[in-house]
Protein backbone atom coordinates (compact mmCIF):
# COMPACT_ATOMS: atom_id res chain seq x y z
CA UNK A 1 0.00 0.00 0.00
CA UNK A 2 1.03 3.84 -0.67
CA UNK A 3 0.86 6.46 1.96
CA UNK A 4 -1.53 8.73 2.29
CA UNK A 5 1.77 11.25 2.48
CA UNK A 6 2.70 9.72 -1.42
CA UNK A 7 -0.77 9.22 -2.93
CA UNK A 8 -1.27 13.08 -3.83
CA UNK A 9 2.32 13.24 -5.59
CA UNK A 10 1.89 9.65 -7.78
CA UNK A 11 -1.74 10.28 -8.79
CA UNK A 12 -0.55 14.44 -9.74
CA UNK A 13 2.35 12.45 -11.73
CA UNK A 14 0.06 11.08 -13.91
CA UNK A 15 -0.38 14.26 -17.04
CA UNK A 16 3.61 14.38 -16.03
CA UNK A 17 3.94 10.47 -17.06
CA UNK A 18 1.38 11.51 -19.89
CA UNK A 19 3.87 13.61 -21.83
CA UNK A 20 7.04 12.59 -20.46
CA UNK A 21 6.83 9.12 -20.16
CA UNK A 22 8.90 8.01 -23.06
CA UNK A 23 11.70 10.70 -22.44
CA UNK A 24 11.67 9.26 -18.65
CA UNK A 25 11.80 5.60 -19.95
CA UNK A 26 14.73 6.49 -22.89
CA UNK A 27 17.06 8.11 -20.09
CA UNK A 28 16.14 5.10 -17.56
CA UNK A 29 17.52 2.59 -20.06
CA UNK A 30 20.56 4.88 -21.45
CA UNK A 31 21.33 5.22 -17.87
CA UNK A 32 21.40 1.98 -16.49
CA UNK A 33 23.26 0.39 -19.53
CA UNK A 34 26.14 2.54 -19.08
CA UNK A 35 26.48 1.44 -15.67
CA UNK A 36 25.22 -2.09 -15.81
CA UNK A 37 26.48 -3.71 -19.43
CA UNK A 38 25.58 -7.21 -18.23
CA UNK A 39 21.70 -6.58 -18.20
CA UNK A 40 21.95 -6.36 -21.78
CA UNK A 41 21.69 -10.00 -21.81
CA UNK A 42 18.04 -9.43 -20.20
CA UNK A 43 16.83 -7.35 -22.22
CA UNK A 44 15.17 -7.36 -26.30
CA UNK A 45 17.78 -5.45 -28.07
CA UNK A 46 15.73 -4.99 -31.23
CA UNK A 47 12.80 -3.90 -28.93
CA UNK A 48 15.41 -1.39 -27.70
CA UNK A 49 16.17 -0.28 -31.18
CA UNK A 50 12.77 0.15 -32.42
CA UNK A 51 11.59 2.18 -29.31
CA UNK A 52 9.09 -0.66 -28.30
CA UNK A 53 10.41 -1.27 -25.02
CA UNK A 54 10.38 2.41 -23.90
CA UNK A 55 6.97 3.21 -24.73
CA UNK A 56 5.99 -0.16 -22.99
CA UNK A 57 7.52 1.02 -19.96
CA UNK A 58 6.28 4.34 -20.36
CA UNK A 59 2.89 2.50 -20.56
CA UNK A 60 3.33 0.37 -17.73
CA UNK A 61 4.61 3.24 -15.04
CA UNK A 62 1.79 5.44 -16.41
CA UNK A 63 -0.82 2.75 -15.91
CA UNK A 64 0.68 1.92 -11.98
CA UNK A 65 0.43 5.86 -11.43
CA UNK A 66 -3.64 6.21 -13.42
CA UNK A 67 -4.63 3.22 -11.24
CA UNK A 68 -2.77 3.39 -7.68
CA UNK A 69 -6.53 3.32 -6.39
CA UNK A 70 -7.54 0.46 -8.04
CA UNK A 71 -4.90 -2.24 -7.69
CA UNK A 72 -7.36 -4.70 -9.42
CA UNK A 73 -7.24 -3.33 -12.50
CA UNK A 74 -3.00 -3.98 -12.92
CA UNK A 75 -3.64 -7.43 -11.61
CA UNK A 76 -4.14 -9.10 -15.24
CA UNK A 77 -0.85 -6.95 -16.47
CA UNK A 78 1.24 -7.72 -13.37
CA UNK A 79 0.49 -11.57 -13.66
CA UNK A 80 1.51 -11.34 -17.34
CA UNK A 81 5.13 -9.29 -16.66
CA UNK A 82 5.60 -11.66 -13.93
CA UNK A 83 5.56 -14.56 -16.32
CA UNK A 84 7.46 -12.84 -18.30
CA UNK A 85 10.24 -12.02 -15.35
CA UNK A 86 10.10 -15.26 -14.47
CA UNK A 87 10.69 -17.09 -18.13
CA UNK A 88 14.34 -14.58 -18.44
CA UNK A 89 15.68 -15.71 -14.81
CA UNK A 90 14.96 -12.29 -13.36
CA UNK A 91 16.26 -12.19 -9.48
CA UNK A 92 15.56 -9.87 -6.64
CA UNK A 93 18.99 -8.35 -6.95
CA UNK A 94 17.54 -6.83 -9.94
CA UNK A 95 15.35 -4.25 -8.46
CA UNK A 96 17.23 -2.16 -6.61
CA UNK A 97 19.62 -1.61 -9.91
CA UNK A 98 16.21 -0.73 -11.93
CA UNK A 99 14.59 1.40 -9.17
CA UNK A 100 18.06 3.37 -8.82
CA UNK A 101 18.15 4.34 -12.71
CA UNK A 102 14.11 4.88 -12.70
CA UNK A 103 14.12 7.55 -10.13
CA UNK A 104 17.20 9.16 -11.33
CA UNK A 105 15.92 9.28 -15.03
CA UNK A 106 12.55 11.03 -13.46
CA UNK A 107 15.24 13.60 -11.58
CA UNK A 108 17.10 14.37 -14.44
CA UNK A 109 14.12 14.51 -17.08
CA UNK A 110 11.87 16.61 -14.79
CA UNK A 111 14.76 18.53 -13.73
CA UNK A 112 13.01 21.29 -10.92
CA UNK A 113 10.00 19.59 -11.20
CA UNK A 114 11.21 16.34 -9.72
CA UNK A 115 11.06 18.12 -6.14
CA UNK A 116 12.44 16.08 -3.06
CA UNK A 117 8.77 15.00 -2.03
CA UNK A 118 7.74 13.63 -5.56
CA UNK A 119 10.33 11.92 -5.82
CA UNK A 120 10.43 10.19 -2.75
CA UNK A 121 6.89 9.47 -3.58
CA UNK A 122 7.87 7.02 -6.33
CA UNK A 123 10.64 5.37 -4.21
CA UNK A 124 8.19 4.42 -2.55
CA UNK A 125 5.75 3.79 -5.00
CA UNK A 126 8.44 1.51 -6.53
CA UNK A 127 9.60 -0.24 -3.24
CA UNK A 128 5.72 -1.67 -3.34
CA UNK A 129 5.52 -2.60 -6.81
CA UNK A 130 8.97 -4.31 -6.67
CA UNK A 131 7.96 -6.29 -3.19
CA UNK A 132 4.76 -7.75 -5.46
CA UNK A 133 6.84 -8.51 -8.17
CA UNK A 134 9.70 -10.64 -5.85
CA UNK A 135 7.03 -12.26 -4.10
CA UNK A 136 5.14 -13.53 -7.22
CA UNK A 137 7.98 -14.08 -9.26
CA UNK A 138 9.18 -16.13 -5.84
CA UNK A 139 6.41 -18.38 -5.94
CA UNK A 140 6.45 -19.24 -9.27
CA UNK A 141 9.92 -19.89 -9.37
CA UNK A 142 9.16 -22.23 -6.51
CA UNK A 143 6.09 -24.09 -8.36
CA UNK A 144 7.51 -24.46 -11.35
CA UNK A 145 10.48 -26.51 -9.85
CA UNK A 146 13.32 -23.99 -11.12
CA UNK A 147 15.60 -21.71 -10.09
CA UNK A 148 16.24 -18.29 -11.79
CA UNK A 149 18.39 -18.72 -15.05
CA UNK A 150 17.77 -22.44 -15.13
CA UNK A 151 17.46 -23.08 -18.92
CA UNK A 152 18.08 -27.11 -20.17
CA UNK A 153 19.76 -28.20 -23.45
CA UNK A 154 17.02 -29.39 -25.90
CA UNK A 155 18.46 -31.69 -28.99
CA UNK A 156 16.86 -30.38 -32.29
CA UNK A 157 14.91 -34.04 -34.06
CA UNK A 158 13.14 -32.41 -36.43
CA UNK A 159 12.70 -29.20 -38.43
CA UNK A 160 9.93 -28.10 -41.23
CA UNK A 161 9.00 -25.00 -43.16
CA UNK A 162 5.75 -23.95 -42.33
CA UNK A 163 5.52 -21.15 -44.49
CA UNK A 164 8.26 -18.31 -46.07
CA UNK A 165 8.99 -17.04 -43.26
CA UNK A 166 8.09 -19.67 -40.56
CA UNK A 167 10.03 -22.89 -39.42
CA UNK A 168 9.61 -25.30 -36.69
CA UNK A 169 11.64 -26.55 -34.40
CA UNK A 170 10.81 -29.76 -32.80
CA UNK A 171 12.99 -30.60 -29.34
CA UNK A 172 13.54 -33.57 -27.06
CA UNK A 173 15.80 -32.85 -23.79
CA UNK A 174 19.10 -33.74 -24.17
CA UNK A 175 19.53 -34.38 -20.03
CA UNK A 176 18.22 -37.38 -19.42
CA UNK A 177 15.14 -36.12 -17.45
CA UNK A 178 11.08 -35.95 -19.21
CA UNK A 179 9.89 -33.28 -21.02
CA UNK A 180 8.79 -29.77 -18.74
CA UNK A 181 4.65 -30.34 -18.67
CA UNK A 182 2.86 -26.87 -20.38
CA UNK A 183 -0.41 -25.89 -21.03
CA UNK A 184 -1.25 -25.21 -24.54
CA UNK A 185 -0.58 -21.49 -24.88
CA UNK A 186 2.52 -21.09 -23.33
CA UNK A 187 5.57 -20.07 -24.30
CA UNK A 188 9.71 -20.71 -23.95
CA UNK A 189 12.33 -18.56 -23.85
CA UNK A 190 15.49 -19.66 -26.25
CA UNK A 191 18.90 -18.35 -25.11
CA UNK A 192 21.27 -17.59 -27.94
CA UNK A 193 25.31 -16.99 -27.52
CA UNK A 194 26.30 -14.91 -30.76
CA UNK A 195 29.94 -15.62 -31.66
CA UNK A 196 30.60 -12.11 -30.66
CA UNK A 197 30.02 -13.16 -27.06
CA UNK A 198 26.57 -11.68 -26.69
CA UNK A 199 23.57 -13.20 -25.45
CA UNK A 200 20.15 -12.82 -25.89
CA UNK A 201 16.65 -14.46 -25.05
CA UNK A 202 13.69 -14.49 -26.68
CA UNK A 203 10.31 -15.93 -26.43
CA UNK A 204 8.55 -18.26 -28.97
CA UNK A 205 4.63 -20.15 -28.28
CA UNK A 206 4.74 -23.91 -27.77
CA UNK A 207 3.22 -24.83 -31.27
CA UNK A 208 2.07 -28.11 -30.53
CA UNK A 209 -0.15 -29.89 -27.90
CA UNK A 210 0.75 -30.92 -24.18
CA UNK A 211 2.11 -34.62 -24.16
CA UNK A 212 3.26 -34.03 -28.24
CA UNK A 213 6.90 -33.40 -28.55
CA UNK A 214 7.81 -30.27 -27.51
CA UNK A 215 8.17 -27.55 -31.01
CA UNK A 216 8.33 -23.72 -31.29
CA UNK A 217 7.85 -22.27 -34.56
CA UNK A 218 10.06 -18.92 -35.41
CA UNK A 219 9.14 -16.37 -37.71
CA UNK A 220 11.99 -14.61 -39.53
CA UNK A 221 11.82 -11.09 -38.70
CA UNK A 222 13.66 -9.11 -41.39
CA UNK A 223 14.47 -5.23 -41.19
CA UNK A 224 11.65 -3.00 -42.22
CA UNK A 225 10.26 0.43 -40.85
CA UNK A 226 9.29 -1.19 -37.45
CA UNK A 227 13.29 -1.96 -36.59
CA UNK A 228 16.54 -3.98 -37.30
CA UNK A 229 16.84 -7.83 -38.54
CA UNK A 230 15.59 -9.91 -35.51
CA UNK A 231 18.99 -11.36 -34.46
CA UNK A 232 17.92 -14.06 -32.64
CA UNK A 233 15.04 -15.64 -35.10
CA UNK A 234 17.40 -15.23 -37.91
CA UNK A 235 20.26 -17.02 -36.04
CA UNK A 236 17.70 -19.79 -35.41
CA UNK A 237 16.90 -19.54 -38.89
CA UNK A 238 20.46 -19.87 -40.17
CA UNK A 239 22.57 -22.09 -37.91
CA UNK A 240 19.85 -24.68 -36.03
CA UNK A 241 20.11 -27.79 -37.66
CA UNK A 242 18.66 -31.37 -36.94
CA UNK A 243 20.90 -32.52 -33.85
CA UNK A 244 21.63 -29.23 -32.61
CA UNK A 245 21.02 -28.07 -28.84
CA UNK A 246 19.28 -25.39 -27.82
CA UNK A 247 19.20 -23.86 -24.26
CA UNK A 248 15.18 -23.30 -23.38
CA UNK A 249 13.49 -22.23 -19.84
CA UNK A 250 10.63 -23.81 -18.26
CA UNK A 251 7.40 -22.81 -20.08
CA UNK A 252 5.43 -19.97 -19.02
CA UNK A 253 2.78 -17.47 -19.84
CA UNK A 254 -0.65 -16.65 -18.57
CA UNK A 255 -2.49 -16.63 -21.89
CA UNK A 256 -3.68 -20.15 -21.97
CA UNK A 257 -7.20 -20.89 -23.73
CA UNK A 258 -9.59 -22.83 -22.14
CA UNK A 259 -9.15 -26.81 -24.07
CA UNK A 260 -10.59 -28.94 -21.54
CA UNK A 261 -14.19 -27.59 -21.43
CA UNK A 262 -17.06 -28.25 -23.96
CA UNK A 263 -18.22 -24.90 -23.84
CA UNK A 264 -17.91 -23.07 -27.67
CA UNK A 265 -14.68 -21.49 -27.82
CA UNK A 266 -13.36 -18.86 -30.25
CA UNK A 267 -9.80 -18.71 -31.52
CA UNK A 268 -8.58 -15.77 -33.66
CA UNK A 269 -5.20 -15.35 -34.71
CA UNK A 270 -2.69 -13.25 -37.71
CA UNK A 271 0.60 -13.95 -38.86
CA UNK A 272 2.63 -15.82 -36.26
CA UNK A 273 -0.47 -15.71 -33.81
CA UNK A 274 -1.73 -18.86 -35.08
CA UNK A 275 1.67 -20.89 -33.06
CA UNK A 276 -0.37 -20.94 -29.38
CA UNK A 277 -4.03 -21.56 -31.57
CA UNK A 278 -2.25 -24.53 -32.93
CA UNK A 279 -1.60 -26.01 -29.83
CA UNK A 280 -4.80 -25.36 -28.11
CA UNK A 281 -6.67 -26.89 -31.24
CA UNK A 282 -4.70 -29.93 -31.15
CA UNK A 283 -4.99 -30.13 -27.26
CA UNK A 284 -9.40 -29.92 -28.08
CA UNK A 285 -8.63 -32.26 -30.51
CA UNK A 286 -7.30 -34.95 -28.96
CA UNK A 287 -9.61 -34.51 -25.42
CA UNK A 288 -12.81 -33.11 -27.21
CA UNK A 289 -12.76 -33.50 -30.88
CA UNK A 290 -16.43 -32.85 -31.11
CA UNK A 291 -16.41 -29.40 -29.41
CA UNK A 292 -17.91 -26.60 -31.44
CA UNK A 293 -14.62 -24.19 -32.16
CA UNK A 294 -14.36 -21.40 -34.56
CA UNK A 295 -10.73 -20.78 -35.84
CA UNK A 296 -10.10 -18.03 -37.69
CA UNK A 297 -6.72 -16.61 -39.16
CA UNK A 298 -5.25 -14.15 -41.18
CA UNK A 299 -2.39 -13.95 -43.02
CA UNK A 300 -0.83 -11.73 -46.23
CA UNK A 301 -1.11 -14.72 -48.37
CA UNK A 302 -1.04 -18.58 -48.80
CA UNK A 303 2.60 -18.63 -49.00
CA UNK A 304 2.64 -16.54 -45.53
CA UNK A 305 -0.01 -18.97 -44.29
CA UNK A 306 1.89 -21.46 -41.45
CA UNK A 307 0.51 -24.44 -39.97
CA UNK A 308 -1.60 -25.31 -42.56
CA UNK A 309 -1.21 -29.09 -42.42
CA UNK A 310 -1.73 -28.81 -38.96
CA UNK A 311 -5.13 -27.36 -39.52
CA UNK A 312 -6.04 -29.79 -42.27
CA UNK A 313 -5.38 -32.66 -39.45
CA UNK A 314 -7.17 -31.36 -36.83
CA UNK A 315 -10.02 -30.35 -39.24
CA UNK A 316 -10.32 -33.75 -40.29
CA UNK A 317 -10.71 -34.96 -36.84
CA UNK A 318 -13.41 -32.77 -35.40
CA UNK A 319 -16.51 -32.44 -36.99
CA UNK A 320 -17.68 -28.92 -35.61
CA UNK A 321 -15.03 -27.29 -36.03
CA UNK A 322 -15.31 -23.83 -38.08
CA UNK A 323 -11.87 -22.78 -40.18
CA UNK A 324 -12.00 -19.14 -42.18
CA UNK A 325 -9.25 -17.83 -43.65
CA UNK A 326 -8.95 -14.13 -44.33
CA UNK A 327 -5.81 -13.48 -47.06
CA UNK A 328 -4.94 -9.53 -47.19
CA UNK A 329 -3.96 -9.92 -50.46
CA UNK A 330 -6.93 -11.35 -51.60
CA UNK A 331 -10.26 -8.43 -52.21
CA UNK A 332 -12.40 -11.83 -51.93
CA UNK A 333 -11.20 -12.77 -48.95
CA UNK A 334 -10.39 -9.01 -47.16
CA UNK A 335 -9.73 -8.55 -43.57
CA UNK A 336 -11.02 -10.32 -40.34
CA UNK A 337 -14.60 -8.44 -38.79
CA UNK A 338 -16.67 -10.33 -36.60
CA UNK A 339 -19.39 -9.59 -38.95
CA UNK A 340 -17.96 -11.97 -40.97
CA UNK A 341 -17.58 -14.66 -38.40
CA UNK A 342 -20.10 -17.60 -37.90
CA UNK A 343 -22.37 -16.96 -35.21
CA UNK A 344 -21.28 -18.18 -31.34
CA UNK A 345 -23.27 -17.22 -27.70
CA UNK A 346 -21.56 -14.22 -27.73
CA UNK A 347 -22.00 -13.41 -23.54
CA UNK A 348 -20.84 -16.89 -22.56
CA UNK A 349 -17.83 -18.12 -24.93
CA UNK A 350 -14.22 -16.98 -24.44
CA UNK A 351 -12.68 -15.60 -27.11
CA UNK A 352 -8.86 -15.41 -28.05
CA UNK A 353 -7.10 -13.27 -30.11
CA UNK A 354 -3.04 -13.33 -30.94
CA UNK A 355 -1.37 -11.39 -33.48
CA UNK A 356 0.07 -8.29 -34.82
CA UNK A 357 -1.28 -5.25 -32.27
CA UNK A 358 -2.81 -3.35 -34.73
CA UNK A 359 -4.93 -6.71 -35.49
CA UNK A 360 -6.24 -7.28 -32.40
CA UNK A 361 -6.92 -3.72 -31.25
CA UNK A 362 -9.18 -3.73 -34.59
CA UNK A 363 -10.54 -7.39 -33.82
CA UNK A 364 -10.76 -6.50 -29.54
CA UNK A 365 -12.83 -3.17 -31.06
CA UNK A 366 -14.99 -5.31 -33.50
CA UNK A 367 -15.98 -7.77 -30.89
CA UNK A 368 -17.12 -5.25 -28.19
CA UNK A 369 -19.17 -3.62 -30.93
CA UNK A 370 -20.90 -6.55 -31.48
CA UNK A 371 -21.63 -7.42 -28.26
CA UNK A 372 -19.09 -9.45 -27.03
CA UNK A 373 -18.57 -8.58 -22.70
CA UNK A 374 -15.03 -7.82 -22.31
CA UNK A 375 -14.38 -10.04 -19.63
CA UNK A 376 -14.68 -12.93 -22.66
CA UNK A 377 -11.44 -11.32 -24.41
CA UNK A 378 -8.22 -12.46 -23.98
CA UNK A 379 -5.21 -11.75 -25.93
CA UNK A 380 -1.66 -12.36 -26.38
CA UNK A 381 1.13 -9.68 -27.30
CA UNK A 382 3.94 -11.43 -28.63
CA UNK A 383 6.54 -8.55 -27.76
CA UNK A 384 6.57 -5.28 -24.95
CA UNK A 385 2.80 -4.78 -24.03
CA UNK A 386 1.59 -1.35 -24.82
CA UNK A 387 -1.13 -1.63 -22.33
CA UNK A 388 -3.46 0.24 -24.78
CA UNK A 389 -5.50 -2.40 -26.29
Amino acid sequence: MISATSRPYIEASVPVLREHGVAITTTFYRNMFAAHPELYNLFNMGNQANGAQQQSLAAAVFAYAANIDNPGALLPVIERIVHKHVSLGIKPEHYPIVGHYLLGAIAETLGDAASPPLLAAWEEAYGSLARLFISAEEKMYAGSGTSPGELRPMRVTAIRQESVDVRSFTLEPSDGRPAPPFKAGQYVSVAVTFADGRRQLRQYSLSDAPGAPLRISVKRERAGENGPDGAVSNWLHEHVEVGGVLQLSHPFGDFTPDTESSAPLVLLSAGVGITPMIAALKRIAAVNPGRYVIFAHAARDPAHHAHQADVAAVRAAMPNLQVLTFYESDPASGRMEAARLPSWPRGETEVYLCGPVGFMRAQWQGLLAAGVPPQRLHREVFGPDALDV
